[in-house]
């Protein structure tokens, strides 16, 4: 049987993630004051001749300097810290020529927030750098006095550690006790050491993001042509879908059809009673046909949807379930039609995954309001696994409500039970 870990103040000291830090910290002081250096020179330099021509060029490559220095410390936090922060949108002039570049250099906004990095962190990697060496440094001392105290006696002609002296009275701690509670206060730094050490590096770590990354506007914009690449996938896989299912189904069934209406016409005057049997059949295959359009229908768009709102067409989906499913919908208005969409397919394609995997025998819908979001939660009582990852089940559903700002959770230990959160934006 496996031994039970230790407790997370004991590990902390020990465990990589600590040491990985300390390096942070170390590296960073002689590179926070290089970078310091250089960009006050230079910043200094150009900003001094910007009345000539010279100060504009001096003071855009002071920028690409700092830009530079960024994606140093970035690839630096990436390694050490585990912290992945995007590069920002590359600088380019309109007409690709030097003056352009300079210009949109001195009008860039993660340029300047580059260089405030620069001037910004040589303080705090100084004093990071003292407390964490200092900490570090005697804690281990310290803690270790007892295995080196022999020096003291054997080399320097003393007891042991002075703690004060004035010339006419001296104390050394050189008695078992007095060891062992120099020992003791080395190990409380020591297990201390490492908590004011995360400390440091979440500055640290709160610096490389805020000024070292795109902009808010520039990630937003990213994350809406992602959205929108989403949305037109998802478009255009729908059509695919539809006209998959309108060939395979309703179109080659009307296609049958009217062959077998046009032999049931050639034969109506020779043997009339075969004609009207295949009249029969024909009526039974429009039926069907008719039943293939409105499932089809329905997975788009229902009418009920339309017409009645999101308690009468979820209710629909679930007495269509192969379990019994309670559906609760408590909602002071309708949405707008795309998130009404929205949160239908969702339900629906949870509900099919509990049809068709999740060996259920019971499950719940909830559809509520709260605050500015519209909240829907499905619940089962099967087997679990469900996932959100690529290339699974949830995983267009994820993708869908993503593209509009939404969030799927997903709880699904293995043996169940299996509850999915959907999270829309409430827009009335």
């Amino acid at each position: 049987m496996a031994s039970p870990r230790l407790p997370a103040a004991i590990r902390a000291p020990f465990e990589a993630r600590t040491w990985r830090a300390l390096g942070y910290v170390l590296i960073g002081l002689p590179l926070s004051v290089c970078w310091f250096a250089l960009s006050v020179a230079l910043v200094s330099a150009g900003a001094g001749l910007l009345i000539t021509f010279l100060g504009v060029p001096i003071l855009a490559g002071a920028l690409a300097m700092c830009r530079g220095f960024g994606a140093v410390e970035r690839a630096r936090a990436r390694a050490l810290l585990d912290l992945d922060v995007r590069a920002p949108e590359p600088v380019r002039g309109k007409t690709g020529g030097a003056f352009s570049w300079m210009g949109a250099m001195l009008k860039s906004g993660a340029s300047w927030r580059h260089l405030l990095y620069a001037l910004l962190h040589m303080p705090w990697a100084i004093v990071g750098f003292t407390v964490s060496v200092a900490l570090w440094a005697w804690g281990w001392m310290l803690f270790t006095y007892p295995l080196w105290q022999w020096v003291f006696p054997a080399y320097v002609g003393q007891d042991g550690l002075q703690l004060y002296g004035d010339g006419t009275h001296n104390f050394y701690l050189d008695s078992p006790f007095e060891t062992g509670v120099t020992s003791a206060i080395g190990l409380l730094f020591v297990l201390l050491g490492p908590w004011v050490l995360r400390g440091i590096v979440a500055v640290d770590r709160f610096l490389v993001a805020g000024l070292l990354g795109p902009s808010r506007l520039a990630s937003r914009v990213t994350e809406l042509e992602s959205d929108r690449g989403v949305v037109v996938d998802t478009a255009a896989a729908d059509l695919r879908r539809i006209e998959r299912d309108l060939h395979d189904g309703p179109q080659a069934r009307l296609a049958s059809l009217a062959m077998d209406l046009g032999l049931a016409k050639e034969k109506l005057s020779e043997d009339p009673q075969a004609a009207a049997a295949m009249v029969d059949e024909a009526h039974g295959e429009v039926k069907v046909a008719l039943q293939e359009l409105r499932d089809l229908a329905r997975g788009i768009h229902p009418a009920v949807l339309t017409d009645r709102g999101l308690d009468a067409a979820l209710s629909s989906v679930a007495s269509r379930c192969a379990v019994p499913v309670s559906v609760d919908v408590d909602l002071p208005a309708r949405p707008v039609a795309a998130i009404e969409g929205i949160a239908y397919f969702a339900v629906s394609e949870l509900l099919q995954n509990v049809s068709r995997h999740a060996r259920a025998r019971r499950a719940w819908v909830d559809v509520w309001r709260s605050g500015d979001r519209l909240m829907i939660q499905v619940r089962d009582d099967g087997v679990g696994g469900a996932e959100t990852a690529a290339g699974r089940s949830l995983a267009g559903l994820t993708e869908r409500v993503g593209a509009v700002d939404g969030v799927v959770a997903v709880d699904s230990p293995a043996g169940g039970p299996t509850t999915v959160t959907v999270e829309l934006p409430w827009r009335a």
